[in-house]
């Protein structure tokens, strides 16, 4: 019997090895073959950001083309984008269900076909539907990117995999400004929705050839959480639909507004209580027990609004006063886009340093934001484009340290099994921080351009002397009301910069306080410290 001891417990050692040493030879090298898929992947997601942004402002031009009212013409937008969110909570879990490579391969043709049937819709609602399924085609592709990065990239380049996601929160919707421009002015305007073919193919090329096959997983739809695809699906429609319909139906006096919001909002909380509970949730609502991954969340909110703001309110400034299209936009937005390509790089490299703390990097970047905002709340009637090169320089060196130190918060210490989790509700918080960002800048705008509107028909009125100077001075009434139309959208501007000035210092306040020290992927640091 002691002879035979031996034999029992040798195999016992080999058993458990196989383990811990499984993941090894995914993170420890990069092939070139899935470096390509990994690029296909990217490219898929941009082609989903870029097609959002491009066909949302050339919206004005595709109403004209086919006389679309701007009432009617508002659901294109609005439907495309209540689909787009919806789809983000669900798409990490088809992903795996499917097969990345299916599913992502499967959503990059369903974008470019309903894209280039756009255009061709014999009318309205047909239209309408197609937008709403190029919605969800598009909906599933950048959630697919946090996921296979978290999977193949070795540690010691995962950060630069991450600068690469942040192209589509930075990069794509600054692309987005040219492109409409190029297509509307010097093409076509269907060209905004035939874009996505030539680079959906090249896409779809690179997937197939360069990401690894795995099996069919069929048997999770026995455990399919049903009850938070029909709480959360509608709950997040709603929402959207609410925040971007808002301004133009006057808010909360408007029955439709009402329902949507407050209805939204109860059955969000449905799902949320349904996803802590669910055996296979859609959102691992857990992993906010982790303080850098719920600063990460909280911080993201802060930073999507203030992307959004400061690209938002000299476009819209610059519209609203001087008349610019998306042509004379496009060199501002280009300024910001293509240094990007070189910052986001430089500053996943120096991320990459294990003596650097992410956190103060972070702090760094918001202290831009500010700044940014607090320089452009003193703006004038005179500022051109020109005057803003200057302020949006600062963007540059902002926007990567902002987004890329909160990637690093949110996946360092993440293993691959949660990042389907962590994707969707990383994407799904970041995409409805956009629609919230537009609905803030929008009805906030309008209600402060009325206020200054008024502000100044009053101080007009209470000084007669002012009054014929002014009256006389401009020739005439008309030219009187286009002047204090044009000062209250300078005013107006200059008050959304310094509420986006708030938000960035409400998210600054925050570093010193939640997240703790995190070390780079590659880091041998224990997990406690993350």
């Amino acid at each position: 019997m002691t002879i035979a001891q031996p034999p029992t417990t040798q195999p016992a050692t080999p058993v458990a090895a196989p383990t811990p040493a499984q993941p090894a030879p995914s993170q420890a090298t990069l092939s070139i073959r899935v470096g390509i898929g990994l690029v296909g992947m990217l490219l898929a997601s941009l082609l989903a950001i870029v097609n959002e942004q491009v066909t949302a402002l050339a919206m004005n031009d595709i109403r004209g083309a086919l006389s679309i009212g701007h009432d009617d013409g508002s659901w294109l937008t609005v439907l495309f984008e209540a689909a787009n969110v919806t789809t983000m909570i669900f798409a990490p879990w088809f992903g795996i269900t499917f097969t990345l490579k299916r599913f992502t391969i499967a959503a990059v043709v369903a974008t470019m076909v309903f894209g280039f049937l756009c255009p061709l819709a014999p009318n309205l609602p047909a239209f309408y539907v197609l937008r709403v399924l190029q919605g969800i085609a598009g909906g599933c592709l950048p959630p697919m990117l946090i996921i296979v990065a978290l999977r193949y990239l070795p540690p010691k380049i995962k950060l630069y995999g991450l600068a690469g996601y942040a192209l589509t929160a930075t990069f794509g919707p600054s692309i987005g400004t040219p492109l409409a421009a190029l297509w509307t002015e010097y093409v076509s305007w269907k060209m905004a929705f035939w874009q996505t073919v030539p680079f959906g193919l090249l896409s779809c090329a690179a997937i197939q050839y360069g990401l690894p096959q795995d099996p069919v997983k069929l048997e999770r739809f026995a455990s399919f959480n049903w009850t938070g695809v029909l709480t959360g699906g509608p709950a997040v429609a709603m929402l959207v639909m609410g925040l971007l319909q808002g301004d133009r139906l006057d808010w909360l006096n408007s029955s439709f507004i009402c329902v949507t919001l407050f209805g939204g909002a109860l059955l969000l909380v449905v799902f949320l209580i349904n996803e802590w509970y669910a055996a296979v949730p859609f959102f691992k609502l857990q992993l906010l027990y982790r303080r850098n991954f719920s600063h990460g969340l909280s911080t993201l909110v802060g930073a999507v609004m203030l992307l959004v703001g400061v690209a938002a309110i000299p476009a819209q400034f610059l519209a609203k006063v001087h008349t610019y299209r998306p042509l004379q936009t496009a060199p501002l937005a280009l300024l910001v886009a293509i240094p990007l390509l070189i910052a986001l790089p430089l500053t996943a490299a120096l991320l990459n340093l294990r003596r650097v703390d992410s956190r103060w990097i972070m702090a760094f970047g918001l202290s831009l934001v500010a700044t940014t905002c607090f320089l452009g709340s003193v703006m004038t009637s005179e500022w051109i484009r020109e005057n803003f090169y200057w302020l949006q320089s600062l963007q540059i060196i902002a926007q990567p340290m902002v987004i890329m130190a909160i990637l690093m918060g949110v996946t360092t210490g993440l293993p691959p099994t949660e990042g389907p989790f962590a994707s969707a509700m990383f994407n799904t918080v970041k995409s409805f921080s956009a629609v919230a960002a537009t609905a803030l800048i929008d009805g906030l705008g309008t209600s402060r351009e009325h206020f200054h509107s008024s502000m100044l028909v009053d101080h007009l009125g209470n000084n007669a002397l002012i009054s014929s100077q002014s009256i006389d001075a401009a020739h005439g009434l008309g030219e009187l009301a286009h002047r204090i139309h044009e000062q209250a959208v300078v005013l107006t501007s200059a008050d959304l910069y310094r509420v986006m000035g708030l938000i960035a210092i409400a998210v600054l306040l925050l570093v010193p306080v939640l997240p703790v020290r995190i070390y780079p992927p590659w880091s041998t640091t224990p997990p406690s410290n993350r």
